[in-house]
């Protein structure tokens, strides 16, 4: 926690990720963090919304309120559904991000209307993540509820106009970012498609049959906070979110970044000037929350993995680390393929985990700790390729997460992606990122915060690492 003087302008940055909600309050000048706080969220993966308004409420107070605080921005998880009905009311709980009951939806979609004409429309082709595939879940699934629908939001975009105090559909707001995770928003047009919306939901052609959210561009105010309980009136909110544009903001990616982001999920983006368009759906094609573009590979698993070892081994996160240092490079011949709960990228939504190269001689506490690190970041390398191979140039890889912060992964991770490796000093970047949209739309000039790195990792490449993981691909 910094101090700053009396005469500072502060703003708020909101991060509802899927675990917790987080605000960070900062200097709108230097990007000095004043204060913060937290609140959990539902475990599961559908939740009614008002269980994140709960947790934004109470993580306000945790962080001391917004009474001396000038503008507010929200960034939060990508894709999940919420819907609402005429009165503006929420039909039922959100499926979130990582609730895969919609694949054989998005399988459906891709058969309609093919992989190369959805690339085209969208940027990306769809997995059960994105919104599009939980609309056509619900049409066929819960008719009666597709029925109701007046309106569909993110989970940005429903907070900040619960922010606002507003019932009109019509004020609903969201952002490039999160837009085009939806796989009915086009990055070319910077226009919602509803011909997709139709194919998704059924219905919704014209505006008054199913409203969808203006599109915010960067910097732009959504309006003022209402008077609320716990909620001052009259704050500027900004656009907001998708959280991995919202990192991309709080780290200050620009062109040539690539930021490894190793959470409940693992992300691997870049910061390019061009929209990126990949058939074969590996890479989204995704909008930031600049105003470029942010090309993305997700995967399901991520520090999961290393949580599920850590239980195995009974050992804490420190303690499976030197484990794994301990290892040579390789595991001994074990490779862990770490699809615990499915996966996303490859697009396996029923897949499990998988054990491969178990030997008498192999089989130690070390080369498991290590083999969990190295399929982790497999899976992540693999994703870097795909980026790569859309013409992207990559200047520095940024390693972010609570996973970065291990000495093991971060120097296993230089020698998986072959580049040296970047740990900015641990922060919440994702609301770093909302607040810096906070200080943009409140000035009109986006912030230029310093991110200082904590460490670099230049490692040589250890080739035998993803030769083996291939090999069992």
């Amino acid at each position: 926690m910094s101090r700053v003087s009396d005469a500072a302008v502060l703003v708020a940055g909101v991060d509802s990720s899927t675990q917790s909600c987080k605000v960070v309050v900062r200097d709108a000048a230097s990007g000095a963090v004043v204060r913060s706080g937290r609140a959990a969220h539902p475990d599961g993966t559908e939740v009614h919304p008002d269980a994140w308004w709960e947790a934004l409420l109470a993580a306000v107070a945790d962080a001391g309120g917004l009474d001396d605080v000038a503008a507010i921005s929200v960034a939060a998880q990508q894709h999940g559904m919420v819907v609402l009905d005429a009165a503006g009311d929420v039909i039922r709980p959100a499926l979130l991000w990582n609730d895969t009951r919609s694949a054989g939806a998005a399988a459906d979609l891709i058969a309609e209307l093919g992989a190369a004409e959805l690339a085209r429309r969208t940027g990306s082709v769809p997995v059960a993540s994105f919104t599009a595939t939980k609309l056509r879940w619900l049409r066929d699934a819960e008719p009666e509820n597709a029925g109701r629908v007046a309106a569909v939001a993110l989970p940005h975009d429903w907070l900040s106009w619960r922010l606002r105090g507003s019932r009109d559909l019509a004020e609903l707001t969201t952002d490039r970012s999160d837009a085009s995770g939806t796989g009915y928003w086009s990055p070319s047009d910077e226009a919602w498609d509803r011909g997709l919306l139709v194919a998704a939901l059924g219905r919704g052609a014209a505006d008054d049959e199913v409203v969808l959210p203006r599109v915010l561009g960067p910097g732009e105010s959504a309006g003022v906070t209402a008077q609320l309980p716990g909620i001052p009136a009259g704050l500027v909110v900004g656009p907001g979110a998708g959280d991995n544009a919202g990192a991309a903001l709080g780290l200050g990616a620009r062109e040539g970044d690539v930021v490894v982001s190793l959470g409940t999920s693992g992300t691997v983006f870049a910061v390019t000037e061009q929209v990126v368009t990949d058939e074969t759906g590996t890479v989204a094609g995704f909008a930031d929350a600049s105003g470029a573009f942010l090309p993305l590979v997700a995967t399901l698993n991520a520090a999961r993995v290393l949580d599920a070892t850590a239980r195995l081994l009974g050992v804490d996160h420190d303690e499976l680390g030197r484990l794994a240092l301990a290892a040579a490079p390789g595991s001994g011949g074990l490779v862990l393929q770490p699809w615990f709960e499915g996966e996303r990228t490859p697009n396996l939504p029923d897949a499990t985990a998988s054990l491969f190269g178990l030997t008498l001689a192999g089989t130690t506490r070390e080369n498991l700790a290590r083999a969990a690190i190295e399929g982790m970041l497999c899976g992540l390398a693999e994703g870097l390729d795909a980026v790569l191979a859309q013409g992207v140039d990559v200047r520095r890889i940024l390693l972010v997460g609570g996973a970065a912060q291990s000495t093991a992964v971060a120097t296993i991770a230089a020698q998986v992606f072959g580049r040296p490796v970047i740990v900015p000093t641990p922060g919440e970047y994702v609301a770093a990122g909302a607040a810096a949209q906070a200080a943009w739309a409140l000035t009109g000039v986006r912030p230029e915060w310093t991110v200082p790195a904590e460490a670099t990792y230049d490692e040589p490449a250890e080739p035998i690492i993803r030769e083996q993981y291939a090999a069992h691909r």
